[in-house]
């Protein structure tokens, strides 16, 4: 078992974890060694998927935008459950980072006088989403990545998956995971440890998200005794190409897209009449599944899969090719039709994750509820929960979390890593041995179960009982079949004993997680007898501030996740109606 000594360690090769590596590369000493680990090649995270835009108010008094109209834009959006000091923090510094990204090679769209062109969102009172065509995502992480390979101090390790997060006590000591690639177990010693890892979207089969959103890092922070916060809120974006789930971005509608039912009706005059197609996802989730449930919407052939059309004929092919080139590509590919000519069938699905990582506003991860922070311990981007997106989150407000705090806790692991020693290396080394013992174990697993058998049930289960509406028992049927599929986890069967590229056992272990992560996201959702945001319950149709304005905090137990509750933090925004 190689053991590798590095100043800080970040898992994810997102915009938040490489945001984090360059921030922490500025604000460190000469000969700070800083490594980012990605189960992918670093080029191929989920980040680059991301299509629309990225939030700030670049020119403050341009269209009357404000950092005071965006924040209540957000809290709004969040149902009222986002941390207002975190949002605040986030718009006043959104704008600098769209800066950063110019500055790095970011190629944004623009008017013709120069200045960055902003594209409308929904829930945004303003235009106010900068974009680069509706390849943001792609064009942010490759001027990332360009970035970091000519920084001296930083080194990336494609291909290496972590199974276990290290602690001595309140301070992370370090990584144990192996290398996809030969199969050779490793140690990473830190000072500083950030988690990057994403989010756990893929707890559902149809989603917008790539096959590696399986919550790697929230998992590793859950087993190691660390809490979770808000992991009942799960964003089902409204506009899913069917019946692949390829994401059709919200630009389209920013754009001018319209959704119509069976009938040919804009439909969303009945449920958001000021914001139409521009209302927050949650919003227009429900109002497509609602017609559909109704009988106003469609069904595609083959699939059987019930759908509403997204039109963006009257656009025209030149709009089109200049602002959403990608989704046009995108919809002629994969289902032979052409957004010009023809409606795109979409029906929500499940795309982002608002609950993650319990840390404070800096990034610093909580040992439990309001209590101390883990030493040299930080999470970024959409595997923590700061929180900043409450119950649901606006669209072109995640790149900005990323970036934003992918800077700030760059910025703090090197303070850390310049005023901090490594654990010794005797203790590492028996945190070591006991972690390739359970990955041993886990691997010997010659059971009764496929891993891709439960993968399949589990989804099944969280479409059936977590999707845009939920009822109790249909939950609390859930929470029965995944303890179920948790036993049954027990008794995987890993077909693959060898070493070199065992995507069996990587796939196995991210099942695992996917399990735990369902658990607890379930658990949650059945304690929180209200609807707010993304969580809409049926029997529960109202939000209930009285009872319910605080968050969710997950640790976990023999029996499964425990749980206490603790303030949302207000600052100039008191919670109102949300009417859009």
């Amino acid at each position: 078992m190689e053991i590798l000594d590095y100043d800080i360690v970040i898992i994810g090769s997102g915009i938040a974890g490489m945001s984090a590596a360059i921030h922490a590369s500025k604000s460190s000493k000469k000969g700070t060694k800083i490594a980012i680990l990605s189960k992918l090649h670093a080029m191929r995270s989920h980040s680059v998927a991301a299509e629309g835009g990225i939030s700030g108010v670049l020119y403050p008094g341009q269209n009357d935008d404000s950092y005071d109209l965006h924040a209540f834009d957000t809290v709004k959006g969040s149902d009222y459950l986002a941390d207002q000091d975190a949002v605040e923090l986030l718009v006043k510094n959104a704008p600098k980072e769209i800066r950063f990204f110019e500055h790095i090679g970011v190629p944004w769209t623009r008017e013709e006088n120069g200045d960055i062109l902003f594209r409308a969102f929904g829930g945004m009172s303003v235009k106010r989403t900068a974009f680069a065509a509706d390849k943001t995502g792609f064009f942010m992480m490759r001027a990332l990545y360009d970035y970091l390979i000519g920084t001296e101090g930083i080194k990336v390790f494609h291909e290496y998956y972590i199974t276990e997060l290290l602690l001595d006590k309140t301070r992370v000591a370090g990584l144990y995971g192996f290398d996809m690639s030969t199969g050779e177990r490793i140690l990473f010693r830190t000072k500083a440890c950030i988690i990057a890892t994403g989010g756990y979207a893929r707890v559902f089969g149809f989603t917008t998200t790539s096959y590696s959103s399986t919550g790697d890092g929230i998992a590793l922070a859950y087993r190691a005794g660390l809490p979770l916060k808000d992991m009942e809120f799960i964003q089902f974006h409204p506009t899913a190409l069917a019946p692949s789930g390829i994401l059709i971005t919200e630009a389209a509608r920013g754009e001018g897209g319209y959704l119509r039912n069976s009938k040919g009706e804009r439909f969303m005059k009945d449920y958001a009449k000021s914001k139409m197609e521009l209302a927050p996802r949650d919003i227009v989730s429900r109002a497509i599944i609602t017609e559909i449930n109704k009988g106003n919407g469609l069904v595609q052939k083959g699939s059987e899969m019930a759908y509403v059309d997204l039109d963006l004929r009257h656009l025209g092919k030149e709009k089109l090719d200049f602002r959403l080139p990608m989704i046009r590509e995108i919809t002629i590919k994969s289902i032979g039709l052409d957004p010009a000519e023809e409606p795109i069938p979409v029906r929500p699905a499940a795309h982002f994750t608002m609950g993650g990582i319990h840390t404070d506003i800096n990034g610093r991860i909580m040992q439990n509820g309001l209590r101390e922070h883990m030493h040299g311990l930080f999470a970024a981007g959409e595997c923590a929960c700061v929180s900043v997106h409450g119950s649901n989150r606006l669209g072109s407000n995640s790149l900005s979390q990323c970036a934003v705090w992918g800077r700030l806790v760059g910025m703090e692991a090197a303070k850390i890593a310049s005023s901090s020693n490594h654990v010794p290396l005797t203790k590492l080394k028996e945190m070591g041995y006991d972690a390739d013992e359970c990955l041993n174990k886990f691997i010997g697993k010659d059971g009764e179960y496929s891993p891709y058998h439960i993968r399949d049930k589990l989804q099944n289960v969280m479409e059936e009982h977590m999707y845009v509406f939920r009822t109790q028992k249909g939950m609390k049927q859930a929470l029965k079949e995944i303890k179920n599929l948790k036993k049954e986890a027990c008794n995987m069967r890993i077909e693959d004993k060898g070493r070199l590229f065992n995507t069996n056992l990587r796939d196995a272990l991210e099942i695992r997680n996917l399990i735990d992560l369902s658990e607890v996201a379930t658990s949650g959702a059945i304690k929180r007898k209200e609807s707010r945001g993304a969580h809409s319950v049926v029997e529960h149709k109202e939000r209930n501030d009285k009872e319910w304005m605080k968050h969710t905090i997950a640790v976990i137990s023999r029996q499964g996740p425990k749980f206490e509750y603790i303030p949302v933090k207000i600052t100039k925004w008191k919670p109102q109606p949300r009417m859009y």
